[in-house]
């Protein structure tokens, strides 16, 4: 992109704020979506569970990006959080793609957050951007989330859905709770180490989402992954290569199943995803391999 202005929600978050930091490095006007009052031209007020948006805030954007919604694995899944999950993405969602539809000049590209939760347990098998929804809360949610984008598509803005893996990142996410225990000497297998493990490293996340802000031939679903899933047990190993730890501990499924209730169907579950239209649209990653995304975020 030449020199754009770019409102992103979520911007203080683990990937909004790498996002941030990338695009305002390379020269760009950034605009954060805030739930206060804006102080600034750079800050629009927003309100997601009450699906408001300062639009006017929006005028002259050339590209929205949302990132924003409450951590899916901050909090067990009581009947209130997940709610609190749902609300913050599909209600924010739908109040920025009405925003964005209300512009008389609306931008050029809607980013929306999504998962490769979308998936569910896929097993062995590999999936791509074709495969359907598979069965559980974090599907129906990633379904929910997506087709809340609606009014910016009617609008005729193009709409891409960053289907995102598990990041590889240090500061926070699955990772960052994971390199602490790994570093103590701590680190195992989780259940029988054999699901599969889609991830992806932080500057390759950030790279795909300016890559899909860029690429005007990309819209709809798009898996932001490493090409190459590994299972649980392989990434534990790769852990203890690279931080000279010994992994001998695993944690048992009932034992998960009793720690995290119904999230630890996810934590056990395989999710075998690949990039497909990353990699056909002419994607490179820099880090595509676990022990370098590993290294990456050390």
């Amino acid at each position: 992109m030449e020199r754009s202005r770019i409102a992103v929600a979520g911007a203080s978050g683990l990937i909004g704020s790498a996002l941030v930091r990338s695009l305002v490095a390379d020269g760009h006007e950034v605009v954060r979506l805030v739930r206060r009052s804006a102080r600034g031209e750079d800050e629009v007020c927003w309100d997601p569970a009450g699906r408001y948006v300062d639009a006017a805030g929006l005028a002259g954007c050339d590209a929205v990006v949302n990132l924003a919604g409450a951590g899916v694995g901050d909090h067990r899944w009581t009947r209130e959080y997940k709610k609190a999950i749902r609300d913050s993405r599909v209600l924010g969602t739908a109040a920025l793609a009405e925003a964005v539809a209300s512009l008389d000049v609306p931008p050029r590209v809607f980013v929306g957050g999504s998962a490769i939760g979308y998936y569910g347990d896929t097993g062995e098998r590999a999936v791509d951007e074709d495969a359907p929804p598979g069965d559980g809360f974090l599907p129906a949610l990633c379904v929910e989330w997506e087709q809340a984008a609606a009014p910016a598509q009617e609008a005729g803005v193009r709409t891409v859905f960053a289907r995102t893996g598990l990041v590889v990142a240090r500061e926070g996410g699955a990772w960052g709770r994971l390199f602490p225990l790994f570093k103590a000497g701590l680190g195992g297998r989780l259940g029988d180490g054999r699901q599969f493990w889609s991830f992806i490293a932080l500057h390759d996340e950030v790279a795909a989402l300016r890559h899909l802000l860029d690429t005007e031939s990309l819209s709809g679903p798009v898996n932001l992954t490493a090409p190459q899933p590994l299972t649980n047990r392989e990434i534990t190993a790769a852990m203890g290569r690279v931080l000279h730890r010994p992994t001998p501990f695993s944690v048992p499924a009932p034992v998960l199943r009793a720690v995290l209730g119904e999230m630890a169907g996810d934590v056990l579950g395989s999710a075998r995803v690949v990039p497909k239209r990353l990699l056909e649209s002419g994607f490179l990653f820099a880090f595509p391999g676990i022990e370098d995304a590993v290294r990456a975020a050390l």
